[in-house]
């Protein structure tokens, strides 16, 4: 069983920035993956970036490349999503999420088993 917390959510000015921080617990094998989606109202869970737990890969949406990262800290089981020129359209919740999951499928919401809460992510005009 793993348990997902995030946090360093919140409110900010378009073109802003905030880290993301996904703490995990519980069983996490080297060869988890480890993916981040957000789902903004009225809309799907989209995908936004994930990467495997020994940080042996990483991959990105097209929306986020250059300017979102993905990176791991395994000594305190935590995962970060750095979000750079933040845009109005990236306000949604964003959610945490892990699994034995192939490198192929890390895009597809339903190939994950944990979730965390979600936080919350705003980005004023």
């Amino acid at each position: 069983q793993v348990q997902l917390v995030e946090s360093g959510g919140g409110l900010v000015q378009a073109g802003g920035s905030l880290r993301l921080s996904c703490a995990a617990s519980g069983r996490i094998f080297s060869n988890y993956a480890v993916g981040w989606f957000r789902q903004a109202p009225g809309k799907e869970r989209d995908f936004v970036a994930a990467i495997t737990w020994n940080g042996g890969s990483t991959r990105l949406a097209d929306s986020v490349k250059g300017r979102f990262t993905i990176s791991t800290d395994n000594a305190k089981n935590t995962v970060y999503l750095q979000m750079n020129s933040l845009k109005p359209e990236d306000t949604a919740v964003y959610y945490c999420s892990a699994g034995n999951v192939n490198y192929y499928f890390q895009a597809i919401a339903r190939q994950y088993t944990y979730w965390g809460p979600g936080t919350q992510v705003t980005v004023s005009s």
